[in-house]
This record gives C-alpha cells, sequence and structure tokens, in this order.
C-alpha cells in the first residue's frame, strides 16, 4: 500500500474509531445510570467465571487453528511459541492505542524467531480468512430474523456486509494454495475455528443467563456472527465502538433485550475478550523492540 493512503486510512480508521466511541458513550449516557448499574449487578458471579472460562477455551482453540496451518505448511514451530505469538497478537489488539494489528504483531514476532516470513504471512491469512468462514457458518442464524424484522432493516444496512463476503470468496482463492494439498490441515484448522465460535457464543449465553435473560444459542450466534462482520468493515480501528453498538442494537432489537442489558452484555464480552489476552503482555515488549529495529515494517 502507499504511505500516503495508507496514512489516510489510518486517519480515517481513529476518526471512526472516536466516532463509534462518542455515540457509545451517548448512549450510555441516555441509559438510566441506575438500570445499567442494575444490569451488572444482576450477573451472578459464577456466570462470568464461567463465562472468563469458556473464553479462554476458545483462545486456546484460536491457537491450534493457526499452529497446525504453520505446521502443515511445514514451519517448526513448537506449541508454546504459536500460543506465545497469538496471545502477543490477542493482547496488542486490544490494547495498543496504534494501528498496528495483532497480525503484525504476530508475524513480526514468527520473524524475530527466524521462521520464515512468506510462509508465516500466508498462514496469517488462511488463518484470517478460515475464522471468517466458519462465522459464515452462522451467519443465518442472524440473517433470519433480521429480514423478518422490518424495524431492524431500516437501521441496518447489509451491503457492506455482502461486499465483505464477496471479497472473502475472492481472497480465499487465492490465499490457500499452500494448503490446497494439505486437505486434513484445512478440516482441523475449521474445526478449531468451530470450537472457538461456540465457546465464544456461550460467553455470550452465559451473561444474558446470569441476568435471567433467557436467548436462543443459536440467535446468539446469529447475531456475535453479524457483529464480527460488521466489524470488518473498516472503519475503526480493531472494531472498538463499532463492535459494541451493533451488538448493543442487534440484542435489543432482535433478541428482545432492553438497551441497558444489551449494552452491558455488549461491554462485558469485550472485557472478556481484554481479560484473556492479558498472557500476551509478557511477550509483547520484546516484539515491539523487534519492530522498532526493522528498517522496513512488514506491510
Amino acid at each position: 500500500m502507499n504511505p500516503k493512503n495508507e496514512r489516510i486510512q489510518n486517519v480515517w480508521r481513529l476518526a471512526g474509531t472516536l466516532l463509534a466511541l462518542i455515540l457509545l458513550a451517548i448512549l450510555i449516557r441516555e441509559e438510566s445510570g441506575a438500570e445499567i448499574i442494575s444490569a451488572l449487578k444482576s450477573i451472578q458471579p459464577l456466570y462470568f467465571i464461567l463465562g472468563i472460562f469458556v473464553m479462554l477455551v476458545s483462545r486456546m482453540f484460536v491457537i491450534l487453528r493457526w499452529h497446525i496451518l504453520l505446521r502443515s505448511a511445514q514451519v517448526e514451530i513448537p506449541f508454546l511459541r504459536t500460543a506465545m505469538l497469538t496471545f502477543t497478537g490477542l493482547f496488542s489488539s486490544n490494547f495498543l492505542p496504534t494501528t498496528i494489528g495483532g497480525d503484525v504483531v504476530r508475524l513480526t514476532g514468527a520473524m524475530q524467531l527466524g521462521y520464515d516470513r512468506a510462509v508465516c504471512l500466508a498462514s496469517l491469512v488462511a488463518d484470517r480468512l478460515i475464522g471468517m468462514a466458519g462465522m459464515l457458518f452462522a451467519l443465518p442464524f442472524g440473517l433470519i430474523p433480521v429480514f423478518s424484522n422490518p424495524n431492524s432493516l431500516q437501521a441496518l444496512t447489509i451491503a457492506p456486509l455482502i461486499e465483505k463476503i464477496r471479497a472473502f470468496i475472492q481472497r480465499t482463492l487465492n490465499a490457500f494454495s499452500i494448503w490446497l494439498k494439505k486437505p486434513k490441515a484445512l478440516i482441523s484448522s475449521l474445526f478449531f475455528t468451530f470450537v472457538n465460535m461456540a465457546c465464544i457464543f456461550a460467553a455470550i449465553y452465559l451473561l444474558a443467563e446470569g441476568m435471567s435473560d433467557h436467548l436462543s444459542y443459536w440467535l446468539i450466534a446469529g447475531l456475535w456472527s453479524l457483529t464480527y462482520f460488521v466489524t470488518l468493515i473498516p472503519i475503526s480501528i480493531n472494531g472498538f465502538g463499532v463492535q459494541e453498538l451493533s451488538l448493543t442494537f442487534l440484542l435489543s432489537n432482535i433478541g428482545g433485550l432492553s438497551n441497558a442489558e444489551s449494552l452491558t452484555i455488549a461491554i462485558l464480552i469485550r472485557i472478556l475478550f481484554i481479560i484473556t489476552s492479558l498472557p500476551g503482555a509478557f511477550f509483547l515488549p520484546s516484539i515491539l523492540a523487534a519492530m522498532n529495529n526493522k528498517q522496513e515494517p512488514p506491510a
């Protein structure tokens, strides 16, 4: 990408992030503080602890997904190193106040450890696309109730979502050149994606149950998949603000929860992602140092 265009894109993403966070703050302000506090207090601690546990399990299957892609591409990397790099990428996505993505941090860390840049980059692309492919399977569970609710269609446009799916299919055909001859690795990584997704859906389900709100597990799967694809639209840094607004809108308009309950769940699920990325804090400084020492950062 041209450096000038990249800078412009970064500025737009920063502006989009700020706008989304401002809108989120307005939404919080419009809701009664007492209602939000009441929603938080209504969550039984056991359900929140279980949510952290299943989210940690989901992170382990994210690690396994990338690990099997690397190993099948003849990258002799130990599982613990894959875990280290993955947690570092997750941590940087949640905490770095810049447009440095977790994938860039993972790639830099892999290069620092001496692994082949081209293969690692291809594995990251494949890893991301397999994650998207898994979410496509859950998408109908969200689209069906959205299309059946005319009020939600007035506020939710799916044109960017359709464009993302089209671009995904096009990129998929170009990204799997290494793994098309290794169907076992692809099937295994897709299985790990499904387990990761199941755990994320379960975490949201547990938060809702902790508030004594009963939502269908499959409805949660569909609504989260919609949220996932909305956050892929490059208008915000790491989906901050956009994810919370989208999930709040869907839970309240499609799931039938109150605005306070929907907003509380949206914020708590972000907190769960942050908590379960904390192990990456131990490994991030060395990778950032390596990035600063490189004359040409990886594109």
